[in-house]
């Protein structure tokens, strides 16, 4: 293993340019590829190659991090980079893709003989900056020495769930994370949606569940960004949609009966519809105020 670890980091939106600038920090040779090139160009300031497509950003890349919108562009990105893989190139998949995707990922990686790592995070924009994301990961321990450096840059916490990425493991463990932070966020909206319908004042809400065993520091970020109108995105309500849709998938394939999964994955369809796709995801809030112009 060379001395400085290569990395490619494929999708450098919110989440994964803050990857891509902390592995940098940590010294690491960097490439990043962006399917619009200006949103991956900032970083060459902080010392990232930018790449004009994906297989010139893998070329010769320890390990391959794909952070994007959903598996169908994972896996598309990933065929375009074929035929610069090199065999035994470790990939961290960690766009959040659902179960279905994953038997693809893994027929994918066999394929080129490549090590392949379920690794989903926990976390949206400020710890991703902060290089303190959650790594959830599945994967062939041979991976876990060039992952180390990786996950050591873009986390703070790494989480091995099992041997096999091609179980999703990882992704199942996210899935279920993901529906308590929707639960929560459309929980939040609705709560200060009923309160501005019935006259109360939501800081007034805020006040009495202060403390107690209601009360919650998601809660609190939620409606802090609801009250202050401040939606600037953490993580979108399109992109929440997305995630919402996989976690109701994931209950069919599993034959587990949602309710609140289904009914909050309507109400971020419907706030995407009125204009807010890409605000944060707090902006579900104006789902139950449907004749309530955009702001």
């Amino acid at each position: 293993m060379p001395d400085t670890t290569s990395a490619a980091v494929l999708g450098t939106g919110i989440m994964g340019a803050a990857m891509a600038r902390n592995l940098c920090r940590a010294g690491l040779d960097v490439r990043v590829w962006n399917r619009t090139r200006a949103k991956a160009e900032p970083l060459a300031a902080d010392g990232a190659r930018i790449a004009d497509d994906p297989a010139a950003a893998v070329e010769g890349a320890d390990v391959v991090l794909t952070m994007l919108y959903d598996g169908s562009a994972a896996l598309a990105t990933m065929r375009a980079a074929a035929s610069a893989l090199g065999p035994g190139t470790v990939w961290a998949q960690s766009t959040t893709a659902g179960l279905e995707a994953i038997e693809s990922f893994a027929a994918f990686a066999a394929e080129h003989d490549l090590l392949f790592v379920d690794a989903p995070v926990l976390g949206t924009r400020q710890p991703a900056e902060q290089g303190r994301l959650t790594v959830l990961a599945s994967g062939p321990g041979e991976a876990r020495t060039l992952l180390a450096p990786v996950f050591g840059a873009i986390g703070s916490r790494t989480v091995w769930v099992a041997e096999d990425g091609a179980s999703g493991a990882a992704t199942r463990l996210k899935l279920v994370c993901n529906s308590w932070v929707l639960a929560v966020n459309n929980a939040t909206a609705e709560a200060l949606a009923l309160a501005e319908g019935l006259g109360v004042e939501p800081q007034g809400f805020l006040d009495v569940i202060e403390g107690g065993a209601l009360d919650c520091g998601y809660l609190r970020t939620k409606a802090a960004a609801i009250m202050s109108g401040d939606y600037a995105p953490n993580f979108t309500v399109t992109t929440a949609a997305k995630d919402a849709r996989l976690i109701v998938e994931a209950g069919e394939r599993a034959s587990v009966r949602l309710d609140l999964a289904p009914a909050g994955a309507e109400r971020l369809l419907r706030a995407e519809q009125q204009g807010h796709g890409e605000e944060d995801m707090a902006a579900s809030w104006f789902a139950s105020f449907p004749e309530r112009p955009r702001s």
